[in-house]
């Protein structure tokens, strides 16, 4: 936070001194400053953002377990309702997969997943799965969640 604050310090001292060359200079250098505090804010907030993903396999004789976010998953815990299947992950790097394969095909499933970050902040995510597709496609998911996302 250190780092912020002396930045915003030496943006409004640097648009004090273009305010006083010229009005203009002066605004332009705050819109400008605007821009990279929120850029710098919006980078604070995307960071260690495990994002953990599960899906059938194509011949739906297993799961998919993805990480598409940008830090690894911890302690990651995956039950499948109402198979009474559960399967513990330590770890998953992003963008690594890992699959648990099944006896039997599976037709239609709940997978509910805890994860955690590194830091320790504990999420949880249920995924309807269904051989025949997802139904919960959300076209205006974002590529990668910001500001709690949902």
């Amino acid at each position: 936070m250190k780092k912020a604050h002396a930045l915003i310090g030496a943006g409004l001292v640097i648009c004090a001194i273009l305010f006083v060359i010229n009005a203009y200079l002066g605004a332009i250098g705050i819109v400008i400053l605007g821009a990279l505090v929120m850029t710098w804010f919006i980078m604070e907030d995307s960071q260690d953002l495990p994002l953990i993903e599960v899906e059938l396999r194509e011949d739906t004789k297993g799961i998919i377990i993805a990480n598409r976010g940008n830090a690894t998953a911890r302690n990651i815990h995956i039950a499948l309702i109402p198979l009474n299947l559960e399967y513990d992950l330590v770890s998953l790097a992003p963008d690594k997969l890992k699959e648990y394969p099944s006896d039997s095909m599976i037709s239609s499933v709940k997978a509910v997943v805890t994860f955690e970050n590194s830091t320790g902040m504990k999420k949880r995510v249920t995924f309807p799965l269904s051989a025949l597709g997802r139904k919960d496609e959300d076209v205006l998911k974002p590529v990668f969640p910001l500001f709690s996302w949902k």
